[in-house]
């Protein structure tokens, strides 16, 4: 059975079926287009250091708010890290949609998103609201030049959409479908050999939750 990574950034798992909707894995499959556009300024650093990893790694383009290129109920495990919050309301919803669709009766899905909990209490001991409000990455700045611009319209935005805590996130999974949500401990899993699957991917700033598809 198959095992997915959705929205795996440069974080693919070993032996998984690894999707990323990054504009930049579409430039990886053209030919000199990146080297182009990285010399014009309009690939950041970053983006262009990601097309060569995703050449590496066989990573493949997939928008789980679209439809993933797989059959239904042909998954045993959806994991996603850090993708959700990127996603606004309709689009988590779209994405658990059709996470429930590739996952076969019985399948678990696992999601690590930013928790919103421990980032109140990390105001709440420091008492820095600009910091809190720069660390929830729910803000986006305006692009000045023409540069900027063009990047923002091929890349999108990249800011937060949405945050959630352990609960939050288990009743989203749970009004899709989703049932027996579980707030698992960084480290822990219900997946039968996760194998090379980080369970404590960017742990200090992370909640994880997992939940399976109902077996009837």
């Amino acid at each position: 059975m198959t095992r997915i990574n959705v929205g795996c950034g440069q974080t693919p798992t070993k032996g998984w079926i690894n999707f990323d909707n990054s504009f930049s894995l579409r430039l990886s499959k053209i030919l000199f287009l990146p080297d182009i556009l990285y010399r014009l300024k309009i690939l950041e650093v970053s983006q262009y250091q990601f097309i060569k990893f995703a050449r590496e790694n066989d990573i493949r383009y997939g928008d789980a708010t679209k439809g993933l290129p797989l059959q239904s109920e042909s998954c045993e495990v959806v994991y996603s890290s850090h993708m959700l919050e990127h996603l606004d309301r309709s689009g988590a919803a779209k994405f658990l949609k059709e996470a429930f669709r590739v996952l076969r009766p019985g399948g678990i899905i696992r999601i690590a998103v930013p928790d919103l909990k421990k980032l109140i209490a990390q105001y709440n001991d420091f008492g820095d609201a600009d910091a809190f409000i720069e660390v929830t990455h729910m803000c986006v700045s305006c692009p000045n030049t023409l540069t900027q611009r063009i990047r923002l319209l091929l890349v999108g935005p990249r800011h937060h959409q949405w945050m959630y805590d352990g609960n939050s996130l288990s009743r989203l999974l749970k009004r899709h479908g989703f049932i027996e949500a579980e707030i698992m401990p960084a480290g822990k899993t219900n997946i039968i050999e996760p194998g090379s699957l980080d369970l404590q991917e960017r742990s200090a700033e992370s909640v994880y939750v997992e939940a399976r598809k109902p077996s009837t």
